[in-house]
């Protein structure tokens, strides 16, 4: 870290722009490779039966795409020209972001910034570039098929519960009162004290029996009500058993409580660090998950699928459970961006739930200091927090049940 401080600014954002082209040949390989209906799109995966053998020029970042042109009877006309945009945005994006939250410290209001945060803002830069190139594969694979593939929510997920836990630093900033004030990074109670419960064992049981419900919430299984309560329980045991996830979750469940309790051991800023991401996952998977209930039952048809549940606990690992609140307030505002960008590259007009959350979470992210300001005293209000909420599901609630009236009135369906 310190032979990367010591070089010039403008080495140093040559090199960001080198790792995003990198990044957006990753992102571009996971959005053909790990889709539901995998295509032999992207040069680092096999090529389609009927097409030329790829060279070394074709895996270039941009360079590559260009010469994959000649794939274009097999994949569609100007099938290049999306990833190719998605590995520029990536490398510009990038650099964008570095200069903005290193160079400018853009997420720390205040002026001038404390010294000796560099290795701070250089851990969320990681860590934020880490998410976005998550999100950006999310992204597109939502806007061709429809869902969001578990082999990128769900390690993107487990990702952000070890970065948080070995450099606890890479959690948002906020502004410590005092004189002169000081730079800490968001738990899972701010704006207020980190408890000190926490720190006891209850803090360590609460926190592997959240990651424990949601590896189990995870498990596969199919069940249905039309033969009566106790077959739909017998249906619903044999449709786990009839698959071998089971094995792999609960294995899964053993290692992280095991992991979270060695961690606890460790305490302090490690301990406070994971807690805020598992408390981020955990609220954030509930958050959706209770939006897709009642989007569910008042509209009597799947509101959402269970993809944008992992994407808001991946996002509530890396950003924390406060972040996740504010991203769902802002994400119905990137449904225009979403719509258009959509629109101009496939001519869709239907759109995904998964994009807005991932649009929403950048624009906190580039804009956390100004947002923290005006929501920090919201997320101090305890109980009457949690009344708001669950009065904010009731009205959803009635609103989609008089939309679906209306719906079914004027269109007969």
């Amino acid at each position: 870290m310190n032979f990367w401080l010591t070089l010039p600014l403008a080495v140093r954002l040559a090199g960001i722009f080198l790792a995003g082209l990198a990044a957006g040949g990753a992102v571009n390989w996971a959005i053909y490779s790990l889709a539901w209906f995998a295509r032999p799109i992207s040069p680092w995966a096999p090529p389609h039966a009927e097409a030329a053998p790829r060279s070394w020029s074709d895996r270039l970042p941009i360079v590559g795409w260009w010469h994959l042109r000649r794939e274009a009877s097999l994949h569609g006309t100007l099938f290049w020209l999306r990833p190719l945009l998605i590995e520029l945005a990536l490398a510009l994006g990038l650099v964008g972001l570095y200069y903005w939250e290193v160079e400018l410290g853009g997420l720390i209001p205040l002026t001038p910034l404390p010294p000796g945060l560099g290795v701070m803002l250089h851990c969320q830069f990681l860590a934020h570039a880490l998410l976005i190139g998550l999100m950006t594969a999310a992204t597109f694979i939502d806007f061709d098929e429809k869902t969001i593939p578990d082999e990128i929510t769900l390690p993107g997920m487990l990702l952000g519960l070890c970065l948080a836990a070995a450099l606890p630093m890479s959690l948002l900033p906020v502004v410590m009162p005092g004189v002169p004030p000081t730079v800490g990074n968001l738990h899972a109670w701010s704006p207020g004290t980190f408890p000190p419960w926490l720190a006891t064992w209850r803090g360590p049981a609460l926190a592997s029996a959240a990651f424990t419900l949601w590896c189990l919430a995870l498990i596969p299984a199919t069940a249905t009500m039309r033969r009566g309560t106790w077959k739909a329980i017998q249906f619903y045991f044999a449709s786990i058993a009839r698959r071998q996830a089971w094995k792999h979750l609960l294995t899964l469940a053993a290692i992280g409580s095991g992991a979270i309790w060695g961690v606890w051991l460790l305490g302090g800023a490690r301990w406070d660090a994971l807690c805020t991401a598992v408390a981020g996952m955990a609220f954030g998977a509930a958050l959706i998950w209770s939006v897709r209930i009642v989007g569910t039952l008042a509209l009597r048809e799947e509101a959402m699928g269970f993809g944008d549940v992992t994407l808001m606990a991946m996002i509530g690992a890396f950003l924390g459970w406060q972040s996740t609140l504010l991203v769902l307030f802002f994400s119905p505002a990137g449904a225009l961006f979403v719509a258009l960008a959509q629109w101009i590259f496939t001519g869709r007009r239907d759109i995904a739930f998964g994009p807005y959350l991932c649009v929403g979470a950048l624009y906190l992210i580039v804009q956390w200091a100004a947002v923290w300001s005006w929501a920090a005293p919201i997320f101090d209000m305890g109980g009457l927090l949690v009344a708001m909420l669950a009065a904010g599901l009731m009205l959803m609630l009635g609103l989609l049940m008089l939309m679906r009236i209306a719906r079914q009135a004027i269109f007969g369906r």
